[in-house]
């Protein structure tokens, strides 16, 4: 099992002396960096409508996917997008590997930066573990997923799903439903909302809403009726293990579901509906709402894509944006 003691206040900053550039939390982001990332992705989504889709933009680059915790989505998008720009990959899961023997993490990674990787995607149940790889590669880091912290790919995919599909995000109204407490998910969405203009509203049980989290600038309501308000319901599930053992944050899952379940008759027509899954169906959100004509759960899938491609090419090549779209254009 990986090593998840809590990490040294001194281990979770990166070396003051790399100029590498890493993306560990969407508060590293000013919005001109989202649009520039928004921007690739929408290049990236035009190269893959060729009959070959596979472009030459990083052959010769190595990236590493170092994945702590089960990941269908996150793992096989980073892969795939990666495997799209011709880079070399490399997928390490510790189910298998030397971690279930006990290898730190410190180890994994200077056993990893011995291949001299260009990026190291890490997902790990300890928050602040990107922080810590940063010190101990000489990688560009992403961050796929520390603990309840951060998961900034997550919130850019969101992004660019509704900045496709309701032609953008400034002034909508986003309502968060769920277990919020223990979610990385609503965390990185929630700043990646109010720095692009949204209005956002977190929904659920007073237990599983962190207390004093309006500072980051939204709002919050304890009743399921104020979703109906919203022009986007983003429905999370309930993170079972990620709460303390024995706590009672609800009386059940039957009586969850049965006060703050998704289901077709508290939302109104046409507004649209997110998941980051994996979706327990039944359970956060009734399946005639997951299948429904105004569910963006396939999109969301699909905008994983292009915007991890996004990710990975910009971390690499760091130029204008510009420069980028006209390079990806003439190899494409």
């Amino acid at each position: 099992m990986a090593d998840v003691r809590p990490l040294l206040r001194s281990e979770l900053l990166p070396p003051k002396t790399s100029a590498r550039r890493h993306l560990i939390s969407i508060a590293d982001l000013a919005r001109e960096d989202v649009e520039r990332l928004l921007a690739l992705s929408r290049t990236f989504a035009r190269s893959l409508e060729r009959d070959v889709k596979k472009l030459p933009t990083l052959r010769g680059r190595t990236v590493v996917n170092l994945f702590f915790e089960a990941s269908t989505r996150t793992s096989s998008s980073f892969e795939l997008a990666a495997k799209r720009l011709s880079a070399d990959v490399m997928s390490v899961k510790s189910s298998g590997s030397a971690v279930e023997k006990g290898e730190s993490l410190k180890d994994t990674l200077l056993t990893i930066g011995a291949y001299d990787p260009d990026v190291i995607v890490i997902r790990h149940a300890q928050i602040g573990a990107p922080h810590f790889a940063a010190r101990f590669t000489d990688a560009h880091v992403v961050n796929a997923g520390d603990g309840k912290h951060q998961h900034p790919t997550q919130a850019l995919l969101d992004l660019y799903t509704l900045d496709e599909e309701l032609g953008g995000v400034d002034g909508l109204h986003v309502a968060i439903v769920g277990d919020v407490l223990h979610s990385r998910v609503a965390r990185s969405n929630v700043q990646a909302l109010v720095l692009m203009g949204a209005r956002v509203t977190l929904v659920g049980p007073p237990p599983l809403i962190p207390r004093g989290i309006e500072a980051m600038g939204c709002q919050v309501s304890y009743d399921i009726r104020d979703i109906k308000e919203a022009d986007v319901v983003y429905v999370l599930r309930m993170q079972r293990e990620r709460m303390v053992e024995g706590a009672n944050y609800v009386p059940s899952l039957r009586e969850y579901t049965a006060r703050w379940g998704v289901t077709p008759e508290r939302l109104r027509p046409g507004q649209r509906v997110m998941h980051p899954g994996p979706m327990n169906r039944g359970v956060e959100i009734d399946p005639a709402v997951a299948d429904a004509a105004e569910s963006l759960v396939e999109r969301q899938v699909r905008s994983g894509l292009v915007v991890r491609m996004a990710v990975l090419y910009d971390l690499l090549t760091q130029g204008p944006v510009e420069v980028k779209v006209a390079e990806i254009e003439e190899v494409a």
